[in-house]
């Protein structure tokens, strides 16, 4: 099974303000998007050995 690395190095500076907002809410949604790929090529046999089935990927990437 793959692992995926989802740390990110430390930013030298600060972002703040709107452009902040922006960056924190394309972080968030391509984790949520990186998330939902990988579930998705899972197989039912391996989704449930994790504990889920294919429809509660939508659910869960939308909690990212």
């Amino acid at each position: 099974m793959s692992v995926y690395e989802t740390n990110r190095p430390a930013t030298v500076g600060t972002f703040s303000g709107v452009f902040g907002l922006m960056v924190s809410t394309f972080t968030a949604w391509n984790d949520a998007r990186a998330t939902r790929k990988a579930l998705t090529k899972l197989s039912d046999r391996e989704l449930d050995d994790i504990g889920l089935c294919r429809s509660d990927i939508d659910s869960i990437t939308k909690n990212i």
